[in-house]
């Protein structure tokens, strides 16, 4: 692809490579990530992405923060969830955890006024642990 193209695609918002031009997927940006849905894979809404958690140090996500919602907002209850236990649905734009509704429900989680501190290894440590029971070897984030 040459540079006239990638300004073609700009002016016009048509991608010059395709229809699949992004398939696979393997980079999204942020703001596509935040606000995603995440379901098991019985289809159950668990939640959606409120924030990610990024290692500065190593470069990569870490840590989705997931947001269930209460009713009207009141008793939301956030979880940290380790962004290589979803794998992404990359056709009906979701994550998908392999955890039940039970096990969810069960799971280490903080409320939106008493965030764990970022450098709060042992909060992080025992929700990846946590989470780590439910990622089987056909889970992870492979965004295909």
């Amino acid at each position: 692809m040459n540079e006239n193209d990638l300004m073609q695609d700009n002016i016009t918002g048509q991608n010059q490579e395709g229809s699949n031009a992004n398939w696979p997927v393997k980079i999204l940006t942020a703001t596509s990530i935040i606000g995603d849905p995440v379901d098991n894979a019985q289809g159950e809404n668990l939640g959606k992405i409120k924030d990610l958690m990024l290692d500065i140090h190593a470069g990569h996500i870490t840590y989705v923060v997931l947001e269930q919602s209460g009713i009207l907002g009141i008793n939301e209850k956030l979880f940290a969830i380790p962004f290589k236990a979803l794998q992404l649905d990359n056709a009906n734009e979701k994550f998908i955890l392999n955890a039940s509704k039970e096990q969810f429900e069960q799971a280490p989680g903080f409320d939106k006024d008493h965030w764990p501190g970022t450098n709060s290894h042992n909060y992080y440590q025992g929700a990846g642990s946590y989470w780590g029971n439910f990622m089987g070897p056909s889970t992870g984030n492979s965004l295909t």
